[in-house]
């Protein structure tokens, strides 16, 4: 009897989604939710049905282009090396030279 479920065997291998990967699907879920909002609110406060569904139309195509091109440029962990690489500090400064000797004369009584 065979089974019409497919397998995962993609061990340590990232989720992907259509191409998109990672935390990217969660962005996307993110953004699809906060668009259903946004049209319910524009909705309810009377705007115009076809002006709210050009509005979130639109919104959400410029949200999954750049979702798809984050996705693609930065892969499953470079959006967060690059938001990482802005934390880290440009150099760093030390006044004195004491730290550094110590670190070597402790380091000596340890062979």
């Amino acid at each position: 009897m065979s089974s019409i479920y497919h397998i995962n065997k993609g061990i340590n291998k990232p989720i992907e989604f259509h191409g998109l990967k990672a935390q990217y699907i969660g962005y996307l879920a993110g953004g699809l939710v906060g668009l259903l909002i946004l049209y319910a609110i524009l909705y309810i406060s009377g705007v115009n049905a076809y002006l709210c569904l050009i509005l979130i139309a639109g919104l959400a195509t410029a949200m999954l282009v750049t979702i798809f091109r984050l996705s693609h440029r930065y892969g499953q962990y470079g959006l967060l090396k690059k938001g990482a690489r802005r934390s880290l500090p440009v150099y760093l400064k030390f006044r004195s030279r004491k730290l550094f000797i110590h670190l070597k004369a402790h380091d000596h009584g340890k062979h």
